[in-house]
Formats: structure tokens, sequence, C-alpha cells
């Protein structure tokens, strides 16, 4: 699959998607204590290191966005779908969102004190990860730090289908070990983690346990 063919599926899935998934998320965060936690961390270290701007990328409808200005930051969001950023603007006029794709960030360098990938990296492709990560610590400033929250595991989950509408996806679930190497290497150290075993959603049970990995930009690499 080409960048080009994994874009394209990407926010063609979303776009069709767009009004059910917000309707169906929106109050997700409510039952995730050990994921608000995090959140809540990530907003203080930001803050107390003087502040400064964030960007939620891959932030869909706008939830985590919402949430982060909740806790204090001054966030914006950037996702590949215009359907689902229909939503955020609907749903947070206040905020800022942009439409643009993680693999070309449209961020100067070093310009943010934060950013967060709030599962949004699960639709990457292995091979593109490096690319990713290397813009993840390109835009952020010395010192600045990320949030990276994804499923847990070893294989690919492809789906053509969700609620009764035709997708593309492939849910890539990774082991934290794994992610927390690549960004190492890519000059983000990891700073934190939280991993916890599936739990029950309206309804549903998850698949697979879910971890978010805290991380730093290294100012000792050029």
């Amino acid at each position: 699959m080409t960048d080009a063919d994994f874009l394209t599926e990407t926010r063609a899935s979303y776009d069709t998607i767009a009004a059910e998934y917000t309707a169906r998320n929106r109050d997700e965060l409510a039952a995730r204590p050990l994921e608000r936690a995090m959140l809540a961390a990530f907003a203080e270290i930001v803050l107390t290191g003087g502040g400064g701007p964030v960007l939620d990328v891959g932030c869909g409808p706008g939830r985590i966005t919402g949430h982060l200005r909740d806790l204090g930051l001054a966030v914006a969001g950037l996702d590949l779908s215009p359907g689902m950023l229909a939503q955020g603007r609907l749903a947070h006029p206040d905020l800022g969102f942009t439409e643009a794709s993680m693999l070309d960030l449209p961020v100067r360098d070093g310009a943010l004190a934060g950013l967060v990938a709030w599962y949004s990296i699960i639709h990457v492709p292995d091979e593109l990860l490096p690319r990713v990560f290397a813009e993840f610590r390109r835009v952020l400033a010395p010192g600045g730090h990320a949030l990276l929250a994804f499923q847990v595991g070893d294989e690919t989950a492809r789906y053509t289908e969700a609620w009764g509408n035709p997708v593309s996806l492939a849910f890539r679930r990774r082991q934290p070990d794994r992610v927390a190497a690549l960004l190492h290497d890519a000059g983000l150290p990891e700073r934190s983690r939280l991993c916890r075993a599936p739990q029950e959603f309206d309804g549903q049970t998850e698949r697979t346990p879910q971890a978010c990995l805290l991380v730093r930009r290294d100012d000792d690499r050029a």
C-alpha cells in the first residue's frame, strides 16, 4: 500500500462514519478514569513547563481536543477527515481544526509545547511509523512532551463495515515496548506509560488491552 492509498482509505472511511462515530463516542472518556489521569498528567506537565501550543493529531470529532482545552491547554486539532473535522467544529466552535496528515504536519519546527496522538497511530502502516515519530519530534519544542494512546497486540484487524456503513480501515495493534523503542530512536524517550486490561464500554468489552505512552523530546539529539 502506498502513502496515498493509506491516507485515502482512512480519510474516506472516517468521512463515511463521522456522524455515527461522534454520537457513539461522545461520552466515552467519562468511562475511562485511567486515560483521564494520563491526560491530566500530560496537561499539568505542559502547563508546569510554561505552557504553549498543543496539537491533537488525528483529533477526529475533537472530544480529546475539547477535554484538553478544559484542562487549561492552548490546543488545536488536526485530522485527515473533513467529515470528522466538521463534527469537531460543530461541537467546539471556539477551537481551531486543520485538515492535514500526520506524515507532513503543517507546523514549524519546535513550535509545540505538547502533542497528543490519541488512537491515531493505529491506522499508520508499520513502515511509516518512524517518519511519523520524526515529525512529532520535529514540531515539538526542546523539552516538549507527547502522549500517545493505542491498542496493544501483535496483529492487524481489518474492517470493511462499521455500523452498517462500508469502510476500509486497518487497526494495527502494537506492543508498548516496540512503540517506545521507535519513539526513542526518533529522539522521544519514554517518561511514563499506562497499560490496562480490556474493559467494558457501552455494553461491549474491548477486544485488546490498551496503552498510553508519555514521551519527551530529547534535547541532546540534533
